[in-house]
């Protein structure tokens, strides 16, 4: 038998979480098989007895994993992926697909195509929510997560909520382990690409509701506090990188008011003018913050030479907007004194400046 027809020697796996389905299971996994470049994987995620017979009526090249107990859709998703990267070698990547009949054949194959053209991608089936078969909870759900998933992770990502989802094996290895057993997972899934800067590409898939989405398990109440709980809870984590990188801020701002004054004298007439004082002292402290930035507040473990250079071509920028803000505005321009103008100056350029370009650029993860 040819290989591309075996279908555990098959590049892309399609992969179906499925609780109490229906007939529509059976028609889409039929459809699928039509390509001999897919197999098909299907969990049951405990349906119950009720509903064997349709998941019997799958075709015999379909991989059923069943048990017993549901777990909830993210610990079905989690389940098939890990059983695709340990038994299915071949794969090189799964698309994730409902059984509800929301996802066609046509999208999930443009969804296969986008990943084979970007790797290390996540690539999103992205639903449009301004059609009128579109119902009104589905609407105005997604536009809220939409909105807060963007201003926590910085990501725009239209539809958050999709099941139609792409990724090769790098990111097998990770979304198998990403928290959540149940709708909470697809958005936790999200702010993990986001948190590790996997590049995400969404494309515009058909928007299919049948019967008001009537099908859907969504909880609206429950469910939605699981997503909204696993939002904040990132928000919370992104603060205490900042709170840390403020508290390292705060030290080396001491260090470099305590060499300042020291070299110049509080209000000017010591060893070095300002603006020379002001040089030497962002020396001495950006050392000590490079370092304290690196080990304690992002744990960066790029090679340290290359985080060390893009930390100087940093502090070069911020050094030279710090040294305008504060030599020509504020002490040359207003007269304000030295002890004035230095905090100021720091933290407008704080603000602005140095924590978003450290965290984003300066310090990455490798590994």
């Amino acid at each position: 038998m040819n290989d591309m027809m075996n279908p555990a020697c098959r590049p892309n796996a399609i992969l179906i979480p499925a609780y109490k389905p229906d007939e529509k299971l059976v028609s889409l996994c039929d459809t699928l098989l039509l390509n001999d470049d897919l197999s098909i994987v299907v969990v049951d995620d405990g349906s119950g007895e009720e509903y064997q017979s349709v998941f019997k009526a799958l075709d015999g090249q379909v991989k059923l994993i069943s048990y017993p107990v549901n777990k909830g859709k993210g610990g079905a998703l989690k389940t098939g992926i890990a059983y695709i990267y340990d038994n299915m070698p071949e794969c090189q990547r799964i698309v994730t697909a409902d059984a509800d009949g929301q996802h066609t054949p046509d999208d999930i194959r443009k969804v296969i195509n986008k990943s084979v053209e970007y790797p290390g991608a996540l690539i999103i089936g992205g639903r449009r929510f301004d059609e009128n078969n579109v119902p009104l909870r589905s609407r105005l759900g997604n536009s809220i997560t939409r909105g807060v998933y963007r201003i926590v992770s910085g990501v725009k990502v239209y539809d958050t909520q999709t099941g139609l989802r792409g990724f090769d094996r790098a990111g097998m290895e990770i979304f198998r382990d990403v928290p959540g057993d149940r709708y909470e997972y697809e958005i936790n899934v999200l702010l993990k690409a986001a948190e590790l800067k996997i590049p995400m590409h969404e494309i515009t898939i058909q928007t299919v509701y049948l019967e008001e989405n009537q099908s859907s398990h969504f909880n609206p109440l429950k469910d939605s506090a699981r997503i909204y709980k696993c939002i904040f809870a990132h928000a919370f984590r992104r603060m205490g990188s900042l709170i840390k990188f403020s508290a390292s801020s705060l030290i080396a701002f001491g260090i470099d008011e305590l060499v300042l004054i020291l070299l110049c004298g509080p209000n000017g007439g010591g060893l070095m003018s300002a603006s020379v004082g002001k040089i030497v002292a962002r020396l001495v402290s950006g050392a000590v913050n490079f370092f304290m930035n690196r080990r304690f507040v992002f744990a960066g473990d790029e090679v340290l030479w290359k985080a060390a250079l893009k930390y100087a071509a940093l502090w070069a920028f911020v050094l030279a907007c710090d040294w305008l803000l504060f030599n020509k505005v504020l002490v040359g321009l207003l007269h304000i004194p030295i002890w004035i103008a230095n905090p100021v100056s720091q933290t407008l350029v704080f603000l602005c400046i140095n924590y978003p370009i450290q965290k984003r650029f300066v310090y990455t993860k490798q590994k």
